[in-house]
C-alpha cells in the first residue's frame, strides 16, 4: 500500500512514520520518500490501520498511486 503524506519534510518525520507504523505492525516493511512526500508500507494489517497509525501521529494520509 502506498500514500501520500503531505507534512513529510524532513528525516525526522521519515523516522517518526516509521516509528509509529511499528506500533501497528512491528514487522512491516516501510519505505519513505522525503522529497515525494509518500510512503510505501508492506505489512499484514489493513490499509485504514495504517493510515489510522499515521494521523495518530499528526500525519494526513491518502492512499496514492502505486
Amino acid at each position: 500500500m502506498k500514500f501520500y503524506v503531505k507534512e513529510i519534510a524532513c528525516g525526522g518525520c521519515a523516522h517518526t512514520v516509521r516509528r509509529a507504523i511499528a506500533q501497528v505492525d512491528s514487522v512491516a516493511q516501510v519505505n519513505v520518500d522525503v522529497a515525494l512526500k509518500t510512503v510505501e508500507v508492506q505489512s499484514t494489517v489493513s490499509d485504514q490501520m495504517i493510515k489510522d497509525a499515521l494521523e495518530s501521529a499528526g500525519y494526513s494520509a491518502t492512499e496514492a498511486q502505486a
